[in-house]
């Protein structure tokens, strides 16, 4: 059983929604300022926001990030096919319904118990075409036809990290697999200082993708915090421009690396493959306080 606690949202006393799931303790924690707006987070580190009454808005930065990447995938408004592997509260998915309506969505979420609680407390629209499956991340892409996806969009944590077998060059072999031509990936990739973790996967990207953009903040650059990036790949060129310039005018501005500094970027780095694969790094308590 879910248990509840009662926050403030202006005048009126809602319940947030405690629960166990597969994956730890699942809280949704009503948004003080938007009145049907709720925070997912398991075992106390934010996961998702989803505004019911918006489903254009992303609250988060790295969410925010992902939707430029979205918005620029396809001329505005065209429908696309869309593959999503980590669903969360399902914040993307939602936001493609809404922005791009009549997409076919798929989403790949490993926690079927998430997943029901989330349809339960956060009711998907019913006219959006969104399937969600409860599978691996991997065997659910697998089962993906051949370039049928516009879009890839990997945003799976477990534990806060990023499991082996979705950061090597064999998994990104299935993503091309299943994107068209023209279809663009966008990872959301979790690491700190030195920043092996977010070289290597550069550096494994650039193994399978002729395209690449980095798109983060520029303290987790350089080094300085732990934090996400959005790493961007395609087989056809990027709209570089148009994406700098989106991340540049954000609430909390991003810097988009490219072409030679991101190679310099990478140090080197060699790709990682199945047999070298490993998690990407914990966060430090001090990253969700």
């Amino acid at each position: 059983m879910g248990r509840s606690r009662n926050t403030k949202r202006g005048s009126a006393a809602v319940e947030a929604v405690v629960e166990p799931v597969d994956g730890g303790l699942a809280q949704l924690l009503p948004d003080p300022d938007r009145p049907r707006a709720w925070t997912l987070l398991i075992d106390g580190a934010p996961q998702s926001h989803v505004d019911l009454d918006d489903p254009g808005h992303l609250s988060f930065e790295y969410q925010r990030r992902l939707g430029h990447v979205i918005d620029l995938a396809a001329p505005p408004g065209k429908p696309v096919h869309a593959v999503h592997l980590g669903g969360g509260a399902l914040t993307l998915a939602r936001y493609v319904a809404a922005t791009r309506s009549r997409s076919t969505q798929q989403v790949v979420e490993r926690d079927a118990a998430l997943v029901q609680l989330v349809r339960r407390a956060l009711p998907l629209d019913p006219n959006a075409r969104i399937r969600v499956r409860s599978a691996d991340a991997r065997e659910g892409l697998a089962k993906v036809p051949d370039g049928w996806a516009d879009l890839v969009i990997a945003d799976v944590f477990s534990g806060a990290r990023t499991p082996a077998h979705l950061t090597s060059t064999e998994f990104l072999d299935e993503v091309r697999r299943a994107l068209k031509p023209s279809g663009v990936y966008a990872a959301n990739v979790a690491d700190g200082p030195p920043l092996a973790h977010l070289r290597g996967q550069i550096a494994t990207a650039a193994a399978r993708f002729p395209e690449l953009a980095l798109i983060a903040d520029p303290a987790v650059l350089r080094g300085k915090r732990f934090g996400n990036a959005v790493l961007a790949a395609a087989g056809l060129p990027l709209p570089l421009a148009e994406l700098t310039r989106r991340a540049a005018s954000d609430p909390h501005p991003a810097r988009v690396e490219h072409g030679r500094r991101l190679t310099d970027f990478t140090g080197g780095a060699a790709p990682v493959t199945d047999a070298a694969a490993v998690a990407s790094p914990a966060p430090p308590p001090s990253v969700f306080r």
